[in-house]
């Protein structure tokens, strides 16, 4: 407040030493007022103009985590189509997966799979899976790493589907086993790593 008030002692210090009219020189202090009344009021609300802000971009990316470092959280708002669609990094590279409780791992497509690195021209697919198109072939591999939303949890098991067996890769329990806990919440989807 000191400041607030060192500040507004200068700028009307510098008004009065100009001869302009009172009517000018009022005005122009309410405007310095209102401008030091809406800082004091923006550093107080801080903390809830940030959680307003990471809502606005969760709704308008909802695939972008909102990140809680204090409770080792990340939320992820539910898209157009009603799933929750994470936007992760397999092996660093970026991609989405489809949150899927019922996928007993993680599945990547082929596609995905080439960009996380993996030779899928070596891997043999001789696992069968059912999917929600029907049953496919996929293989068994070992993800270095994967990264949603700050949380990182390493070495996953996983399986690459064969070329088109699958529309899109799943964020199954392989992975979500390791959290401490997921849930619904609000409609959001909450992670917890710690």
């Amino acid at each position: 407040l000191i400041p607030l008030v060192i500040l507004l002692i200068v700028f009307a210090a510098g008004a009065f030493a100009r001869r302009q009219r009172f009517s000018v020189m009022a005005g122009n202090l309410l405007v310095w007022v209102g401008i030091m009344g809406a800082a004091l009021v923006g550093y107080t609300y801080r903390d809830d103009i940030q959680n307003v802000a990471a809502r606005v971009g969760g709704e308008l990316s909802p695939t972008t985590a909102t990140i809680d470092s204090t409770n080792g959280t990340a939320s992820f708002h539910r898209g157009l189509d009603g799933h929750y669609e994470l936007a992760t990094k397999v092996n660093g590279a970026p991609m989405a997966l489809l949150f899927d409780t019922g996928a007993s791992a993680v599945v990547l497509t082929y596609g995905d799979a080439k960009k996380a690195g993996i030779d899928v021209a070596a891997l043999n697919f001789n696992t069968p899976v059912t999917t929600a198109n029907g049953t496919g072939r996929a293989a068994q591999v070992t993800l270095d790493k994967i990264e949603v939303g700050g949380i990182v949890r390493g070495r996953i098991r996983a399986f690459v589907a064969d070329r088109g067996a699958l529309e899109g890769s799943l964020l199954g329990m392989s992975f979500l086993d390791r959290l401490r806990s997921f849930a619904v919440e609000d409609g959001r989807l909450v992670l917890r790593g710690r």
